[in-house]
């Protein structure tokens, strides 16, 4: 008889189920560089989403949506070749006052083959300023439930 090794449990995060589509590929069949970090923004929409946090267009009521990009830093390390279902693995690896650091994997569905890999930093926005304003009180709970052990 033969044995199936179980796939790796999660020690932190969340995995978060995402698909690959025809037009998600390149000329070469790969998936598009460009189309990771859009994958990794899918997958954070439906993770909050289903914790009943979504955006409903109206900045001046966002909340913690009111929020930009300070940087993204992503590794590829084994192409996507083909459609199909896959996951993204969400954590967070600090989080402040007014910023925090996101990680992400982009894997198989499982999580066991890691085929990106990087972190993007978000600053949270007073919608009327766009200034620098704290996180909410709720996103700072659900994000302590995401924050990745400290070696």
């Amino acid at each position: 008889m033969t044995t199936v090794e179980a796939p790796p449990v999660l020690q932190y995060g969340a995995l978060v189920p995402v698909s690959v589509h025809f037009d998600d590929l390149d000329a070469l069949g790969l998936l598009h560089n460009a189309r990771y970090p859009l994958m990794v923004e899918r997958a954070w929409t439906a993770y909050w989403e289903e914790r009943g946090l979504r955006f409903e267009g109206d900045w001046a009521a966002a909340g913690d949506f009111c929020n930009a990009v300070k940087e993204l830093r992503i590794s590829y390390e084994v192409p996507v070749n083909r459609t199909g279902e896959y996951a993204v693995h969400l954590w967070l690896e600090r989080l402040g006052n007014t910023g925090l650091t996101y990680g992400f994997r982009f894997s198989s569905p499982d999580g066991s083959l890691t085929y990106a890999h990087g972190t993007r930093v978000l600053v949270r926005l007073d919608a009327a300023t766009l200034r620098p304003t704290p996180w909410s009180d709720l996103l700072r709970s659900l994000g302590r439930e995401l924050l990745r052990p400290q070696d």
